[in-house]
C-alpha cells in the first residue's frame, strides 16, 4: 500500500507536467490531418515563438504575423505542414481555424475593411484580392469576414466585394 502511495507521489505528478503543463496547442496536429479539427478548443502557450517553431520541427511550424482584432481576439497566421492557415485566439484559446488560400503579389493576402457593392461592411475581413494597378479598393477573390461575438470565419459573396488596399500583409506588398 506505501509502495502504491509512493508511485502515486512521484510519477502522476511528472505524467501531469509532460502531457498537461507541456501541452502548446500544437501537440495533437499531425500532418496529413485535420488541422482545425486538431487545434479548435485548445489552449495555446504564451512561449516565444521560436520555441513553438523549435518544439515542432517535425510540423514545420512558422509563424507569419498576428493582427489584434479586438482586446480579447487576435488572428495568428501559421504555417503548419507547407500549408497557410488563420486562426482565431480568445485570449489563450483557439475559436476558429481557416486553411488560407495561396496567394502571391497578382493575388495578394489582405486583412482590412470592405465594401459591398459600395457600402462599407463593419468589421475586419480577410482573404485574397485580385490586384489592379493604382486601384485603392481591390476585388475580392475570396473572402471572409471575422464574427467577433461567434469568434468564428464567415464566408463573404465575393460579387461586388472590393476591399482596401491598405490592408495587403502579403509580404511583396501586393503592388
Amino acid at each position: 500500500m506505501k509502495t502504491k502511495k509512493v508511485f502515486a507521489m512521484l510519477v502522476l505528478p511528472l505524467f501531469c507536467l509532460s502531457s498537461i503543463c507541456g501541452a502548446d496547442g500544437f501537440e495533437s496536429v499531425r500532418c496529413g490531418s485535420d488541422v482545425r479539427k486538431a487545434l479548435v478548443g485548445r489552449k495555446m502557450s504564451n512561449e516565444p515563438v521560436v520555441v513553438l517553431e523549435a518544439r515542432h520541427k517535425n510540423l514545420q511550424l512558422k509563424d507569419l504575423g498576428a493582427d489584434e482584432i479586438s482586446d480579447r481576439l487576435n488572428l495568428i497566421f501559421w504555417r503548419i505542414c507547407g500549408e497557410e492557415y488563420a486562426v482565431l485566439e480568445d485570449g489563450d484559446f483557439v475559436r476558429d481555424v481557416l486553411k488560407f488560400p495561396k496567394h502571391s503579389k497578382d493575388s495578394p493576402q489582405f486583412v482590412g475593411s470592405c465594401q459591398s457593392n459600395g457600402h462599407d461592411l463593419p468589421g475586419f475581413a480577410i482573404g485574397v484580392l485580385r490586384n489592379e494597378e493604382g486601384a485603392a479598393m481591390l476585388p475580392a477573390l475570396v473572402a471572409w469576414k471575422i464574427d467577433e461575438k461567434q469568434m468564428k470565419f464567415v464566408a463573404l459573396q465575393t460579387d461586388g466585394l472590393r476591399c482596401s488596399r491598405d490592408g495587403i500583409s502579403t509580404a511583396d506588398g501586393g503592388r
